[in-house]
């Protein structure tokens, strides 16, 4: 059942097969979010059911991600089978964010608890061998996977299923932390581009502030999604589409009237974070 309605998603967001790569317009991307709605709603319900869950936990960072993979949840399964909880960290989360998610998880009456990550962080770091602040990856990296572990002991306690909240975009090019955000049971949106996922909040109503919002990880101040990937997401969608479709580098640069050097640079990202999407390689013995 997951197989079959992870290929009529992928059916739906897709063009059709007539349409000749030689060109890229933002018309190759359009969905039918109703459609794609439902698909996914489908899905949660029957994944749930199937793995013997009560329902679901959703980190929520007052993003647009999250906040629609929340809307989705409550609709597919009910208020009383989702949990929502907010994980901020003191003096880098931005208080607006927390407020927002929490007005959210009020208005579809879901289980919400709040967890400041701090107080772990600082006792972790504090014992961590070659720990340095100043190395943002690295250190953001473990508020990351210190996020996931708080929400993977709350779903436990409530035998719930996690939902991942990254998008296509976020995971072709290797945006996100390994264990962290890109761990989950299941990623309702990891078939969707980003500029489809704003077209699907649109659908669901998602409030004008979170739609609004500029793309962040919020793993430290100043950090921004398109900034750290070097190009907007309109554009980015376009290159990794006519990358998943096999379109020459060249001929993606001249469609975009972009520079050769910016498609080189994506097609790296997304070849050299291939393993952070692959499960570990296991080597079997002769």
């Amino acid at each position: 059942m997951k197989v079959k309605l992870l290929v009529r998603i992928k059916e739906i967001t897709s063009p059709s097969s007539d349409v000749i790569m030689t060109y890229l317009s933002d018309k190759l991307l359009q969905i039918n979010p109703k459609e794609v709605a439902r698909e996914i709603m489908l899905l949660l319900r029957s994944y749930v059911k199937v793995s013997g869950s009560s329902g679901v936990a959703i980190g929520m960072s007052g993003g647009l991600d999250s906040s629609v993979v929340a809307v989705l949840a409550r609709r597919a399964l009910g208020n009383r089978h989702v949990i929502g909880v907010g994980l901020p960290e003191e003096g880098v989360s931005d208080p607006q964010d927390m407020e927002d998610v929490k007005r959210l998880a009020t208005k579809l009456a879901i289980k919400f608890y709040k967890v400041e990550i701090s107080p772990p962080l600082k006792a972790l770091t504090s014992v961590l061998p070659l720990y340095n602040s100043n190395e943002l990856l690295a250190a953001g990296n473990i508020k990351a996977r210190m996020r996931m572990q708080i929400l993977y002991y709350i779903a436990n306690r409530r035998n719930a299923l996690v939902l991942g909240t990254s998008n296509r975009s976020e995971l072709l090019m290797g945006y996100f932390t390994k264990y962290g955000d890109g761990a989950s049971d299941l990623a309702p949106l990891a078939g969707l581009y980003k500029t489809q996922v704003y077209q699907l909040a649109s659908y669901l109503k998602i409030p004008r502030r979170i739609l609004d919002k500029k793309p962040t990880a919020g793993l430290w101040p100043g950090q921004f999604d398109e900034e750290a990937m070097g190009v907007e997401y309109q554009l980015l969608d376009l290159i990794l589409y006519g990358l998943e479709n096999n379109m020459p580098e060249d001929e993606i640069a001249t469609a975009l009237k972009i520079s050769l050097k910016t498609v080189k640079k994506t097609h790296y990202q997304m070849v050299s974070s291939e393993h952070k999407r692959q499960s570990p390689p296991i080597f079997e013995s002769c």
